[in-house]
């Protein structure tokens, strides 16, 4: 419990020395959910511009609309946009190998029946608390301050 809050306070802090970029919200399953200003395809070039600016390995998109849509199923755009550094994302396998469960990075950007677009993503510290980590705090503050920069770029100009 104490290493959670450890964890959570390091975000918190690099997410405050960040700036105000920052504007998810955290849910109690680890879900960080970000309105975004943009339509689902700007949402996604967006999102995949800023990782790849970065030199981050972008590793791929599934467009679970098209999918479920082709199968029968009445989805609303539903996209999964995977993306990663091998050289921080795989500290995390080797504290705990359950934790390639969560790696690479995934952030889903959807539109609900209210047309609003979203980019959610898994919280970095409930990660490391699932998994077990105990060892990463610095790498996970890393991954977080990253991912709270790619999701930024879709909050609007």
């Amino acid at each position: 419990m104490i290493r959670k809050v450890r964890t959570y306070l390091a975000c918190a802090v690099l997410a405050t020395a960040a700036g105000p970029t920052f504007a998810g919200s955290l849910d109690g399953d680890g879900i960080v959910t970000v309105k975004s200003a943009y339509p689902v395809a700007e949402t996604i070039e967006r999102i995949q511009k800023d990782v790849i600016s970065k030199g981050i390995t972008w590793f791929g998109i599934v467009d679970q609309a098209k999918l479920g849509n082709a199968a029968g199923n009445e989805v609303l755009p539903s996209t999964l946009l995977m993306f990663g550094n091998p050289a921080l994302g795989t500290t995390f396998v080797t504290a705990s190998q359950t934790a390639g469960l969560d790696w690479p990075v995934r952030v889903l950007v959807y539109e609900n029946a209210k047309g609003e677009v979203f980019a959610a993503y898994t919280d970095f510290a409930w990660i490391a608390d699932r998994h077990g980590i105990t060892t990463r705090d610095a790498e996970f503050a890393m991954a977080t301050s990253v991912i709270q920069s790619v999701t930024a770029s879709v909050l609007g100009d």
